[in-house]
């Protein structure tokens, strides 16, 4: 069938001073940051594996999945049409599709296959790249791929998951694990009393034979879909992990009442939910009384996600912002030829390549961690720093590019919009802004070689860039003080951090003139609006490493 281009002749005018319409794109391809990122980090194949995920998520057919998915939210569904008791989760074709993209390409399950071999990079670039699909399906993505360390945990658990959680297929039906080639895993910790203080949880967990009945709340529940949920509740021992699947052994429904959808701000396409265990049938997952340590395996996986997807949203903003600079003109120039709009875009550039950069070391670390100490310790900090800058980051970028395109960026047919909605969401999931800071200092106090692998990573570019070296100063200078003083600039420490390790990569690896305004704009002449960049750094350079109109 014949594509027809939208009339641009209409009857009181010509359709004009646009960019072209929307056509299909590589999202891989046209991104060449990632591509670096990827040669240094990863092995060819991840690279190879990759191309046609960006073929995919640039094409109109897959960008029209995600403005669905999000244009038809989730609907509860309680009860049959009888009366019996159901509690699922419909989802519009849009969204199922955009599951099956991710799912029958094993983009969850291509960490644990590949796993020491660039497993991790391969998942945190398909998760970037997904992102720019419909940021909110991913969810489900991160939470199956997360599971997998916490339930090597419950060996016996683990044989009976595990080949469902790693299948590349996916089944979106409500049914027995038995009866599914494919299953997802899903989240179940917070409680209204306690928030981030799960410690304050008091669902209860009774032994019943081999498993446990669980009765209490779950304020938030995450992927309420899902075949299973890896849950947080109160023994004899303490606060113990649990897995709570949709289904008990007999093949019965379990006891998870789903009460309500939240009517969130964004994150439209995924859904969320309050839920009431009423005697859910349950498998303990580790020892019963080291719950917290269980999950944090988990926890530890899910953040790295949650420090990728901004930067895969702010990459979608970008491009669109350049894209619509490119195409239109104002006062007798392109926009992208006015050297204001050019500063805000090159501005928007450095944030994005920075977070690529940090995004797939953290992922690498990741990858090596269990074959090399000084790994494993940066493991336990960069998805820490990662998680909590590019999330501080994400609404003012969403905002700024938001602008570049003026009033049909404010309008939902923009994907502008959809963004800026959704840019809060991963720095409240999984440990808001204080509670990151927080576990940076606790890493730094248990753990020191964390911080000695990183200073050692800081280091191999020290004596390349005067800002550079100024900041990794000031930040020997705090940490040489009183202890007292780290919690009340925890998040200076954090920022500062976070900051010099995405210099110190791109003084590694990136061209002269990302590295050299990458540092002076974030760490010598640093502003907090995007745009204010120094009056002598070229932009030209920077600029054309971004994808034609």
């Amino acid at each position: 069938m014949r594509d027809f281009a939208p009339r641009e002749t209409l009857a009181s005018h010509r359709v004009e001073n646009q960019p072209p319409p929307d056509d299909d794109r590589d999202a891989f391809a046209d991104d060449l940051p990632l591509r670096e990122a990827l040669s240094h980090e990863a092995p060819a194949w991840v690279a190879e594996r990759l191309a046609p995920l960006g073929q995919a998520v640039g094409s109109r057919e897959v960008q029209a999945w995600g403005e669905e998915a999000n244009r038809h939210p989730p609907e509860l569904r309680l009860f049959d049409r009888y009366g019996r008791r159901l509690d699922e989760v419909r989802y519009h074709p849009a969204y199922h599709r955009l599951m099956e993209l991710a799912c029958r390409g094993g983009w969850h399950a291509v960490a644990w296959r590949e796993e020491g071999r660039g497993g991790h990079q391969a998942h945190v670039a398909a998760l970037y790249l997904l992102t720019q699909a419909e940021p909110g399906f991913c969810c489900p993505i991160t939470m199956t791929h997360a599971a997998l360390p916490a339930l090597r945990h419950a060996p016996e658990v683990l044989a009976a998951w595990q080949p469902k959680l790693l299948a590349h297929d996916y089944d979106g039906r409500a049914l027995p694990l038995a009866d599914k080639a494919a299953a997802t895993l899903g989240m179940a910790m917070t409680e209204k009393q306690g928030g981030s203080d799960v410690r304050a949880n008091n669902t209860r967990a009774e032994r019943d034979g081999d498993g446990y009945r669980l009765t209490g709340h779950k304020w938030f529940c995450s992927a309420p879909m899902s075949d299973g949920f890896l849950t947080l509740a109160q023994n004899d021992a303490g606060l113990g992990c649990f897995l709570v699947p949709r289904f008990t052994p007999d093949g019965a429904r379990n006891a998870i009442e789903l009460q309500r959808l939240k009517d969130k701000c964004g994150n439209r396409a995924n859904a969320s939910a309050e839920i009431e265990y009423r005697g859910a049938w349950a498998l303990p997952v580790g020892d019963p009384g080291r719950g917290i340590a269980t999950i944090l395996e988990m926890v530890q996986q899910t953040r790295l996600d949650a420090a990728v997807a901004p930067v895969g949203m702010m990459r979608q903003a970008l491009v669109c912002a350049w894209r619509h600079a490119c195409g239109r003109h104002a006062f007798g120039k392109r926009l992208a030829e006015q050297p204001l709009m050019r500063a805000v875009i090159a501005d928007l550039a450095l944030e994005v390549e920075a977070g690529v950069a940090l995004s797939l070391r953290a992922a690498r670390a990741f990858d090596a961690a269990a074959d090399d100490a000084e790994e494993a310790a940066l493991a336990r900090l960069l998805p820490t720093l990662a998680k909590y800058w590019h999330n501080r980051r994400g609404p003012g970028f969403m905002a700024e590019a938001m602008e570049c395109l003026g009033g049909i960026g404010y309008v939902e047919e923009s994907p502008l919009a959809r963004l800026y909605r959704e840019a809060p969401v991963n720095s409240i999931w999984e440990g808001s802004g204080n509670v990151i800071c927080l576990d940076l200092l606790r890493v730094v106090r248990r753990h020191p070689q964390s911080l000695e692998a990183l200073f050692a990573l800081l280091a191999r570019a020290r004596g390349r860039q005067g800002d550079y070296d100024r900041a990794l100063e000031e930040i020997h200078r705090l940490l040489a003080g009183p202890a007292e003083a780290l919690e009340p600039r925890a998040r200076w420490l954090t920022q500062r951090l976070a900051q010099a390790t995405q210099a110190a990569l791109l003084l590694d690896r990136a061209p002269a003139a990302v590295a050299e305004g990458f540092c002076r704009s974030r760490l010598g002449e640093a502003s907090p609006a995007y745009g204010c960049l120094p009056a002598d750094l070229a932009l030209t350079p920077i600029l054309e490493r971004l994808p034609g109109p």
